[in-house]
């Protein structure tokens, strides 16, 4: 029986190309005609998506089909880097079953079976699980977790207690330090290899580091801390154990993984841990959108995938592009075949146009700027209201020289990007307040919050923590 048939909906599809139907149906045939017993069974499979090709409507809709195969809603993991893209891909697919079952004799799915997915980041899926199985890891399950600014305010914490912050020779800033630490778990490799490869002008504090960061890992056992590597971490020591690995690879019939080239060693170890002869595994993304290496993502963790399960996993390449025009896309293709180690697809659009992309050099940052404003003058000169232009950028601070021009020149704008809200200091200074309140050993939130009062610096904040 064809897999799409299963569906019973002429609804359930519409508007997927062909590669996208493949995608979204995937599946053992064999077993698909007694889908309503047994659910889907599916090998690993591997979504090349290209950029713009709808890799998020494609795994919509391959959520969408497990649910309408009666896969259990809690039998199935959907892995994001964000919440907001999690939250997303699940109202999508919810809108996508339940139009398909409109036209089918079916009864509904569960009225609430998008809430009862396991879907979120790594760590957020990570925290859950561990609450859950504490006792295998001797963990506390009543553990706070702390976010990144936290994690660097507890390593200040810990540098300054240790005298590393008095040095005659400047010691590394705790946003360095903490990015130390985090490339160090999540690569799986030593301290001396994270150095060498990403911080060689540390190189020479490594002695210092090693201590810093055994001071860090204890203050947060005895606090009951942990950062978000540790989620990490102790959900892979949960799956180095045979018996629990078994279980949550059978508890999870599906798992579902997106951006799969940002991925690290460790979350790829876990994945692999919990499913390793790779059924019922789903992973999507693009090695040509593999820009995250300073994060300790590992592009070989998407390069090597199919050929990690005998028999190696599928591949579905999606190459139709539903955002840019062909010129443009003629030209990424012509960089992206220069790749020595890489996906091979052709990417292409059913919007032609005789306009072709300029590439342009400048000799530094300032002069890129007078260009760009003196295009943005010249087209609204040419009647393009400065509403109807839009300046991209890799990053927030790559505009810091251009606003600079914008505002000499009176050109109007709006920037997008910039600080998180409870990445703001005023509101971590609430939280810290919070956190503390709730949890008394939180030494960390306490240190913050003393800060706070007129008068009292680290050095007073240290000593009120030890009264």
């Amino acid at each position: 029986m064809n897999a799409l048939a299963t569906a019973e909906s002429a609804t359930f599809g519409h508007g997927l190309n062909p590669a996208q139907l493949q995608a979204a149906t995937f599946c053992r045939q064999d077993e698909v005609s007694d889908a309503t017993i047994r659910g889907v069974a599916a090998g690993p499979l591997l979504i090349v998506a290209g950029a713009g090709t709808g890799k998020t409507n494609t795994l919509a809709h391959r959520v969408a089909f497990l649910l309408l195969q009666r896969v259990a809603p809690e039998r199935i993991a959907l892995l994001t880097f964000t919440r907001r893209a999690a939250r997303e891909m699940l109202q999508r697919a919810e809108r996508i079953a339940r139009a398909a079952l409109r036209e089918s004799s079916r009864s509904p799915f569960h009225p609430n079976a998008t809430r009862m997915l396991w879907s979120g980041t790594f760590h957020s899926i990570g925290n859950r699980l561990l609450r859950e199985y504490a006792h295998v890891v001797g963990l506390d399950p009543s553990f706070s977790v702390i976010d990144r600014g936290d994690s660097a305010d507890l390593i200040d914490l810990k540098r300054h207690e240790l005298g590393f912050s008095k040095q005659t020779k400047r010691f590394p800033r705790k946003d360095t330090c903490i990015a130390i630490y985090s490339h160090r778990v999540n690569t799986r490799c030593t301290l001396a290899q994270s150095l060498e490869s990403n911080y060689p002008w540390c190189a020479e504090w490594r002695d210092e580091l090693s201590q810093l960061f055994r001071a860090y890992v204890q203050a947060k056992q005895v606090q009951q801390l942990l950062d978000y590597d540790d989620l990490l971490l102790y959900w892979h020591l949960l799956t180095q154990e045979p018996s629990v690995a078994r279980h949550l690879g059978e508890r999870f019939e599906h798992v579902l993984v997106d951006e799969y080239q940002d991925t690290n060693t460790l979350q790829a170890e876990i994945l692999l841990a919990m499913k390793p002869d790779g059924s019922g595994l789903c992973v999507v993304g693009d090695d040509a959108q593999a820009i995250y290496s300073f994060r300790a993502a590992a592009v070989e963790n998407i390069l090597e995938f199919p050929m990690r399960f005998t028999p190696p996993a599928q591949i579905i390449t999606l190459d139709r592009n539903y955002r840019s025009l062909q010129p443009i896309l003629d030209a990424a293709n012509v960089l992206m075949s220069e790749g020595a180690r890489q996906y091979q697809k052709q990417l292409h659009s059913e919007q032609p146009s005789a306009q072709k992309p300029w590439y342009v050099t400048v000799e530094d940052d300032r002069n890129q700027s007078l260009y760009i404003v003196e295009q943005v003058l010249e087209k609204r000169e040419q009647g393009t209201p400065l509403k109807q232009q839009a300046i991209l950028m890799r990053s927030s601070h790559h505009s810091d020289v251009l606003e600079v021009e914008l505002v000499r020149r009176n050109i109007p704008y709006v920037k997008y990007g910039g600080l998180k809200f409870l990445e703001a200091a005023h509101v971590k200074d609430v939280l810290a307040l919070l956190r503390w309140i709730d949890n008394p050993r939180n030494r960390l939130a306490g240190f913050r919050t003393l800060q706070l009062l007129p008068g009292i610096g680290p050095a007073i904040a240290d000593r009120c923590l030890n009264a």
